[in-house]
């Protein structure tokens, strides 16, 4: 998919008689980077590739890219149910300070003294 991308973008690149040296200096990339797009090098970033687009004045093309969806609009009119999550556990309550064995303190009994 990648290779036939890349061989549609360099035949573009010739009909509008750009050299690679012009398409790398617009796009802002290195030359061996235009030779990787133009391979359909999967290194290379989808930046890249959509950068060599503008230049080549193609980026309207992108408009066009999922457009038409038609096993998405079968599953969107189907109203297929989707899986719902497990319900947020809930927080343990924090332990109430004054519980503790503090002389005297909260939450403590005085024991009668002989």
């Amino acid at each position: 998919m990648l290779r036939a991308f890349g061989t549609r973008l360099r035949e573009a690149r010739l009909r509008r008689r750009y050299t690679v040296v012009q398409v790398a200096e617009r796009a802002d990339v290195s030359r061996p980077t235009i030779n990787k797009v133009e391979q359909g090098d999967a290194s290379v970033t989808l930046g890249t590739y959509l950068r060599v687009m503008l230049v080549l004045g193609l980026d309207r093309d992108l408009d066009l890219l999922a457009a038409n969806d038609p096993v998405g609009r079968r599953l969107q009119d189907a109203q297929l149910s989707t899986p719902r999550r497990a319900p947020k556990r809930q927080k343990p309550e924090p332990i109430s300070e004054g519980m503790g064995n503090d002389e005297d303190g909260p939450g403590t009994t005085a024991l009668p003294q002989d």
